[in-house]
């Protein structure tokens, strides 16, 4: 590929041609700062050159933030930054700029000048941007009063191309100490100011090129592709070049034997259609041919496999399924051998249809399908800590445990709650994504590991890799169709170095529910800024790190409201469902006791009140039940009293299980 400035020094070539050429050059974004000497040894007039050899490049660049950057750097005992690569995107700025120049009139600190263009003038704060070609062009008038080599070294080898252009009495040594390789590329010396232009000359003929598709007639047909010196004719897809190097001829693929249709091929150029006989039908593969069956007039209405015989056709069922009596639909003998039920625990068949049930202790999530703790426990959730210099190891230390604490307070697999890390300073640093781990202990491992990255506080960059990276699906983030919540918790000890207006409204405007947490110097405006609506529930303050693990305990509260404000779902007592399940349970409780008690054998009302007076005086102290009742006619039948005496059974087992018992009808 050619170097950047090549196509800059054929463009300069081009000002001072007296021919006028179409030259044809590589396109793309360039980021390109020219370096110029203002020491005392550059007279006025000499830099006046110096400021139209800069001015007519611009001229011939494609200025614009999306294509070619410029900076310019001045630079004699000490550097000075004209403009930056992301100061002006017009032309007309860049020349007034250039004009106002006012030579330093020093030393030549040229060493110094390259260092500078490497960490400043090239750095993204400057505007200089990555994957793009980065491009010096120094231009000296003497030898260096510094020491070049070591860092024109280094810039080089931080990707900067340097191009070194000595007029009068510069040194070649040291120009060629400072660009890069090829030297015949890169290194110009000229023999006076007024002669600085020649130097892309020497070039013109090797890098501009005549394109003699546009200045001859050249009867290509369909494309001419211009070559040095020369041009070829070529076809448009489809099409093959004639004999006569210029038009083109269509592909018959067809008569050419270079189809696989199994019957008939239809030609067009460059390609091909295969199509059936009479009779046949073109099969899926769009190349075989199959007789047409009754089936395939898909008015048989089968559910599953339409089978075509002879004198018509008759539908079957796939294994596992069951054909029913209209002999066209099929049932399945066992739904959660034959579906992707997605239960997370167990799934339960039932006759049609099927459903998923948790483990004790875990309640069935509102997909119905994941078990948890608490409904809300079904979260992609990306921590981003602040690793600045400012929060120091020992507090960063606590931080870590708060990032524990938030993890132990969730339920944490691969269908529940998955968890991210991501710690910033002057950078963002992934510490591990949402696909990482599949299990609290794991990511708890993982954050004790986490090394403290100190430096800046750029909480804008930090939000930025949050929206874009950290809840994309190739980092673990489970799709936006499956309506799982995405929640972004940042934590910060101090104000932001860099603007977080945009990426905190794009994080909520993506579907993101922002936390902030903010501890010491964080600054409250930030805090809230980042915060979902309503704010308060959303935004967390204390002034001492040492605190923070009661924050991770009102955290809580907001993630896992039903677990952690203590709440129970309370149904009505008298629909079926309750009083099946109540029966259900407090009869398991029963049958648990046989081993322990003997039922006497009387009515309801004799016997298990006396089971009853056995346990309570074996566990009143830990007794705590209320039952409030109605009868239909002031008293209680024998029926609503043995309900009444299950119910303080089971309240004698459990003792924290309250019941209410109504009038039922």
């Amino acid at each position: 590929a050619r170097s950047p400035l090549l196509w800059l020094l054929a463009l300069t070539g081009g000002l001072y041609s007296r021919t006028p050429r179409h030259c044809y050059f590589p396109s793309g974004p360039v980021d390109l700062v020219f370096i110029i000497d203002g020491s005392r040894s550059v007279r006025p007039h000499e830099f006046e050159t110096m400021r139209k050899f800069m001015i007519d490049i611009i001229h011939e660049l494609d200025i614009g933030h999306s294509v070619t950057r410029v900076g310019v750097v001045q630079y004699s005992s000490q550097v000075q930054n004209v403009f930056s690569l992301k100061s002006f995107t017009k032309r007309e700025e860049m020349v007034k700029a250039i004009n106002e120049i006012i030579p330093l009139a020093q030393g030549t600190m040229t060493g110094l000048a390259i260092r500078y263009a490497m960490n400043v003038a090239f750095s993204a704060e400057e505007g200089s941007r990555p994957n793009v070609p980065h491009v010096a062009v120094i231009v000296t008038d003497g030898r260096p009063q510094d020491r070049v080599a070591e860092v024109a070294a280094a810039a080089r080898e931080s990707g900067i191309e340097i191009y070194a252009v000595g007029v009068a009495r510069a040194d070649m040594t040291s120009l060629r100490a400072m660009a890069s390789p090829p030297f015949e590329d890169h290194v110009f010396l000229v023999e006076s100011f007024d002669l600085i232009h020649q130097f892309g000359l020497q070039f013109q003929d090797k890098l501009c090129r005549v394109d003699l598709c546009l200045e001859s007639d050249h009867g290509c047909e369909h494309i001419c592709e211009s070559s040095p010196g020369s041009y070829q004719c070529l076809c448009l897809p489809g099409y093959t070049l004639n004999p006569d190097g210029k038009t083109c001829a269509p592909i018959d693929l067809c008569a050419e034997g270079k189809h696989d249709c199994e019957q008939v091929c239809k030609s067009s150029p460059g390609s091909f259609t295969c199509t059936c006989n009479p009779g046949y039908t073109l099969n899926q593969d769009k190349k075989t041919c199959s007789m047409i069956n009754y089936c395939s007039f898909g008015n048989h209405s089968c559910q599953h496999e339409c089978v075509s015989v002879l004198s018509g056709f008759f539908c079957r069922c796939n294994e596992d399924y069951t054909l029913q009596e209209d002999g066209k639909t099929c049932r399945p003998n066992n739904l959660c051998n034959t579906v992707e039920h997605g239960c997370e625990y167990q799934c339960v068949s039932t006759v049609g249809s099927y459903y998923c049930i948790c483990p004790e202790g875990q309640l069935l999530q509102e997909d119905g399908k994941g078990c948890g703790t608490c409904r809300s426990a079904n979260i992609d959730l990306v921590l981003v800590i602040d690793g600045s210099k400012s929060v120091r190891p020992q507090n960063f230390e606590l931080v870590k445990q708060f990032v524990n604490q938030v993890v132990d307070s969730l339920d944490v697999s691969g269908h529940g709650t998955r968890i991210g890390l991501v710690q910033y300073s002057s950078r963002v640093r992934t510490e591990f994504p949402l696909n990482k781990y599949q299990n609290a202990e794991d990511i708890k491992n993982a954050v004790l590991k986490v090394e403290y990255m100190e430096k800046g506080t750029m909480t804008g960059l930090a939000l930025k890799h949050l929206v874009e990276n950290s809840f994309s699906e190739a980092e673990g983030a489970r799709a936006v169709s499956r309506n799982i919540p995405r929640v972004g918790l940042v934590f910060t000890d101090g104000r932001s170095q860099d603007d977080i207006t945009e990426w905190a409204k794009k994080a909520k405007e993506v579907g993101i529910t922002m936390y902030a947490v903010g501890v010491g110097k964080a600054v409250e405006d930030e805090l809230r800024q980042i915060a979902s609506e309503p704010v308060d529930k959303h935004f967390f303050y204390t002034s001492d790190f040492t605190a923070i693990s009661q924050i991770a305990e009102n955290l809580k509260l907001n993630v896992c409201a039903e677990e952690s404000q203590g709440e129970i779902e309370v149904k009505d007592p008298c629909a079926c469902d309750s009083l099946v399940e109540f029966q259900r349970a407090t009869m398991a409780n029963i049958e648990q006791l046989n081993q322990k008690h003997i039922l006497f054998k009387h009515s309801c009302i004799g016997g298990w009140w006396q089971l009853v007076e056995t346990l309570a005086s074996e566990r009143l102290d830990h007794l705590e039940f209320s039952i409030i009742f109605e009868a239909h006619n002031r008293f209680l039948d024998n029926d609503k009293l043995c309900f009444t005496i299950l119910a303080m059974l089971s309240l004698l087992l459990e003792p924290s299980f309250h019941i209410l018992a109504c009038e039922c009808s």
